[in-house]
């Protein structure tokens, strides 16, 4: 145990971030010198309001089984390269969730049944960027090569964490991205105010030192068949996300100005970055003195929030069709359940209004096509129309943030790699997998939001790990790699 008496002397304290009015004026992350360095002067002490309880409910909240009473207790000692160690052993990538996870572990924190829970992904994010800072994080080649190859597809978190593990398991492996660079959503559809993406490449530059092959600009189902794959690969790996975003099929869609947010990101990002908004030379879209919608209220609505704000729009409404939760855990969602409460993230520090409880009912355009406002409508705990709420807000540019509702299947010339391969799909139109993440298709596994569904990115490493496990046992016999979750495993609800 760290100290002792820790949480009784200690509250809860979170990392200052820069100024509101100075960090809109720049895409950088949102602390002075990033999170980790703005964490030192305070997180020896919040590692040691971690009781060491005899059941950590946070290894429950944490599909990745972080151990996380060691490490706070080692960062409390000032023993860094012990707590990289225990971080590592069961995170490929704490940069990354120590920035973007919403922290379940936290919510699951025995403390937080009574105070605030200990500031576990504070303590994460300081461990591993103090670990790249000194050096600490280095290669991890194998040490003998087992002849199988394994195609991995898609090269978001899912993707990544497979790749690494198979690597350093001794087999071959080529990781496919349709888009120019490798990343998924964590290159273009995280802006670099959440995450600069100077953390994905110095990982991405890790893992090609390891001896994973990254292919970038592939178009797996176009430019390689389902058929050449399973020839030319001993296993495969799809890890391609549910990227196929869900629609508001309400009268007025069809105007100009109404996109989906990832349209809207990955454009920003790739201007964020130096590099052209598209790849075949159209107009980027943008927020500039435009009267913003954003209708979806969660991570990717903050996301599209904060890049229209550092865009220069006259103004940004977000809409939820959800009543605003509370400030408290709900009666009906007790510990150590995720509970829905009211959460204000960076962005919305920045500016713009939250409007809940409201439903689009149509798109108003001009004269020219283009949508010039939205017609809402209050709405009861049913969802049903308020009589007498309707009213319009002005909107020149609308951005659809309302999640996303399975893999891609269809292509404009034809079956896509899901059906190419002839893979089974789930009721939910997820691709279907056993206890041991394998496809219907012998040879192919099946890791993160393709089989489980949107979900969140610690659950997507943890699926990566725990498929790489399977595949090494399917080409070798055995396995040594830690699988922590099953396929049917989901966050405790009551």
């Amino acid at each position: 145990m760290a100290d002792p008496k820790g949480f009784l002397k200690h509250g809860r304290e979170v990392a200052s971030r820069r100024d509101v009015a100075e960090r809109v004026q720049d895409w950088n992350e949102v602390y002075p010198d990033g999170i980790g360095r703005a964490l030192l002067p305070i997180i020896n002490t919040q590692a040691g309001r971690c009781m060491d309880c005899g059941i950590p409910f946070c290894h429950q909240g944490c599909p990745l089984g972080n151990i996380i009473p060691e490490w706070n207790d080692l960062v409390w000692r000032d023993d860094w390269d012990g707590a990289m160690d225990r971080l590592h052993a069961t995170n490929n990538f704490p940069e990354f969730t120590g920035r973007l996870c919403p922290a379940p572990c936290e919510t699951a924190c025995v403390l937080g049944i009574n105070q605030d829970p200990v500031t576990i992904k504070n303590v994460e994010v300081s461990i591993i960027d103090r670990a790249w800072g000194s050096g600490y994080v280095r290669p991890q080649p194998p040490e003998w090569l087992s002849g199988k190859t394994v195609a991995v597809i898609g090269s978001g978190p899912a993707g990544l964490a497979a790749a690494q593990q198979l690597t350093r398991a001794g087999h071959t492996v080529a990781v496919y991205e349709r888009a120019d660079k490798i990343g998924g959503l964590l290159r273009y559809g995280i802006p670099e105010f959440k995450m600069e993406k100077k953390h994905l490449d110095r990982r991405l530059d890790q893992m090609r030192r390891e001896g994973t092959v990254f292919r970038a600009g592939v178009d797996v189902g176009g430019d390689l068949t389902g058929d050449k794959l399973l020839d030319r690969y001993d296993a495969v790996v799809l890890a391609m996300g549910a990227t196929a975003a869900r629609d508001l099929p309400v009268p007025g869609r069809d105007l100009a100005g109404i996109h989906q947010a990832m349209e809207f990101l990955p454009q920003a990002n790739r201007v964020a970055l130096g590099e052209a908004p598209t790849s075949d030379g159209s107009d980027q879209i943008v927020a500039t003195d435009k009267d913003v919608v954003i209708i979806g209220g969660g991570d990717t609505g903050a996301d599209c929030l904060g890049t229209s704000i550092r865009q220069g729009a006259r103004s940004i409404t977000q809409l939820e069709i959800m009543p605003q939760p509370g400030e408290d855990r709900p009666a009906g969602q007790p510990w150590p359940t995720y509970p829905m409460t009211f959460r204000v993230s960076s962005a919305h520090e920045e500016g713009g209004d939250r409007v809940y409880a409201v439903s689009t009912q149509e798109f108003v355009g001009d004269d020219d096509g283009r949508v010039a406002s939205l017609r809402l409508v209050e709405v009861d705990a049913t969802f049903q129309p308020v009589e007498g709420t309707e009213r319009d807000i002005p909107a020149q540019l609308v951005l659809l943030a309302m999640g996303f509702t399975g893999p891609e299947r269809a292509r404009p010339e034809g079956p896509g790699l899901i059906d190419q391969l002839g893979v089974d799909l789930d009721e939910r139109g997820n691709v279907r997998r056993d206890a041991s993440y394998a496809a219907s298709v012998p040879g192919v596994y099946v890791a993160g939001d393709v089989g489980r569904g949107q979900s969140l990115i610690v659950w997507a490493i943890a699926e990566g790990r725990s498929a790489a496990a399977s595949v090494d046992a399917y080409l070798t016999g055995s396995t040594t790699l830690p699988s922590p979750i099953k396929p049917h495993e989901r966050p405790l609800v009551v």
